[in-house]
């Protein structure tokens, strides 16, 4: 099939990763096909409405895809998914596969109409799958009253609120007569980024860039038909998307969090059977919180959690381990997926201060951070760069983008900063953006956050910079405490203090809030942290650490 898209793949690309074995000639279509000739009657996708075989997720994305094709629609085009965690996600992203369309499901819950129909301008969509009264203003602007602002959209589907009972659904399981499409490097998947440092971009992924990472964690996980993965984070998130494909590639199963509020999560990984649980740290907090209150043990099934978005805990790798689950820490991004993680093996030590070593068919070096065509010698802080199988096609439509991207040598710079260890653990110190310059000293954020959130009364830290005059910036930690805790902030600065934290990056000012705002990935919206302080609507205290300050030293 034709790819009607302008990206960066390249014939030499094609060559090294198919001799590799790291791209196949499968599509997630293939794949899911082949499950449902082997085993039609294995679940493939559930949440709480009810449970979809793979041959009811087939003969439905035949279905849908057979309608996409009679509204118009062409190999290439754009298909934009806003839906809260529920199968008719994966249902879409299936169709996609199989008639050769872009699906774009990265659109989350707190977007607003607005936000939405400029995202759906900037690809061109020329589909859309919704949900009425969902998104951050739904109460107030219907993003279906504004599809009509859209001249490259040819169908609509509303599929109603799943919260008040009255949701509809996409067409019943159907045979497809219409061509296949069995090319797995043209353009399958579009997703935004977060956008928390400025507008998103939107990256491109085959299925071959989406599976290789995916056959990777498959093969060191050792997962298989009896793997259900439960996904903490939704679907439009690429955790959950990436869960999504690791299922399908596996021929396990995906379970979509969408329990009620106030419903135990507890309950739930027992009832489904969940083996293996993605999310981010609050996650695996929330879940060891709810043993402790009912004093229950772990759901004996659920033998791995991976960790995304922050560091693990010391405190909390500890407890999973006491429950029988294996904490996976990694690194990873949108742009060339979950290609950094802890192995099954590895100790707790490395959990807790590596991000793991880079996935079969992905490659990491570090670069100067000074200049990024320069490699930095091992164990030194630098930019992180990235290539191989999973590394996406490109930015849709941004030139400037793809050009800033990579260095001299090709590599992918991810913006992030860290440092390779002589095991070829990776340790994160930060992004590039984030970097605190106090008086010229080179302050990283993360191990700060990171060292704070050992701190069993700490739920969430952050640290951003705080105007200075003099010093141009200085330090402010911004923390949220975990329910029924207290915490005095110059203990905090002890604690950090215990744990090593040079005097020279000690923060300077403490913020502690009741609610610390995330991203739909539950990444801390840190630039909106900064920006609200030098607007002057978060006030931080000014501290200073002595090693006398606290009694408790």
């Amino acid at each position: 099939m034709t790819n009607t898209i302008l990206t960066l793949l390249s014939w030499s690309r094609l060559e090294k990763e198919y001799a590799s074995g790291h791209w196949r000639n499968d599509t997630l279509y293939h794949l899911a096909c082949r499950h449902a000739g082997a085993a039609p009657d294995r679940v493939a996708v559930r949440d709480r409405r009810g449970s979809l075989s793979y041959a009811d997720l087939v003969g439905r994305s035949d279905s849908l895809a057979d309608r996409f094709a009679g509204a118009g629609l062409r190999a290439g085009h754009r298909v934009a998914v806003w839906l809260p965690s529920r199968v008719e996600t994966a249902i879409a992203i299936l169709a996609c596969s199989r008639n050769g369309y872009v699906c774009c499901p990265a659109l989350h819950r707190d977007h607003t109409a607005g936000a939405v129909i400029d995202l759906l301008k900037s690809v061109r969509a020329a589909a859309f799958v919704g949900e009425a009264g969902y998104g951050a203003d739904a109460g107030t602007h219907d993003v279906f009253a504004r599809l009509a602002e859209l001249p490259s959209l040819r169908h609509v589907i509303d599929l109603g609120r799943t919260s008040d009972g009255a949701a509809g659904s996409l067409p019943g399981a159907a045979r497809s007569e219409r061509p296949i499409n069995a090319d797995p490097n043209v353009v399958s998947y579009l997703a935004f980024t977060s956008g928390t440092t400025g507008r998103p971009k939107g990256v491109m992924h085959s299925d071959n860039t989406l599976l290789a990472n995916a056959r990777a964690m498959i093969g060191d996980w050792r997962f298989g038909a009896d793997t259900v993965i439960y996904s903490m984070s939704p679907l439009s998130h690429n955790l959950g998307f990436g869960s999504l494909v690791m299922a399908v590639a596996a021929g396990g199963e995906l379970v979509v969090h969408d329990v009620a509020r106030g419903a135990s999560v507890l309950d739930r990984l027992a009832e489904v059977g969940a083996t293996f649980i993605v999310g981010v740290p609050t996650h695996a907090m929330d879940l060891l919180g709810e043993i402790k209150a009912r004093g229950a043990g772990a759901p004996p099934t659920v033998k791995g959690f991976r960790i995304s978005g922050a560091a693990a805990p010391k405190a909390l790798v500890a407890e999973l381990l006491h429950h029988g689950i294996v904490p996976q820490s990694g690194y990873g991004m949108t742009e060339a997926g979950s290609h950094h993680y802890t192995l099954p093996e590895d100790t707790p030590e490395t959990i807790v201060e590596t991000s793991g070593r880079a996935c079969d068919g992905y490659e990491v070096r570090i670069w100067s951070s000074e200049n990024a065509d320069v490699e930095a010698p091992v164990g030194e802080v630098g930019q992180i760069g990235g290539r191989g199988a999973s590394l996406m096609l490109g930015y849709f439509d941004n030139q400037a983008a793809n050009e800033e991207a990579f260095n001299a040598q090709g590599w992918f710079l991810t913006g992030d900063l860290g440092r390779l260890d002589e095991r070829g653990c990776l340790q994160i110190t930060g992004r590039k953006k984030d970097l605190i310059i106090r008086g010229g000293h080179n302050i990283y954020p993360a191990p700060i956050e990171n060292l704070a959130m050992q701190h069993p009364a700490v739920a969430l830290a952050a640290a951003v910079p705080v105007p200075d005059e003099r010093l141009g910036e200085r330090v402010c930690l911004v923390f949220a405490l975990r329910p029924g805790h207290a915490l005095a902030a110059i203990d905090l600065l002890a604690h950090l203090d215990r744990l090593g934290l040079s005097r020279y990056d000690m923060p300077e000012y403490v913020l502690e809030l009741r609610d610390i705002p995330l991203t739909a990935s539950g990444k801390i919206v840190k630039t909106g942290l900064a920006a609200q302080i030098r607007a002057g609507s978060l006030v931080p205290v000014a501290i200073r650490w002595e090693p006398s300050s606290s009694a408790a030293r």
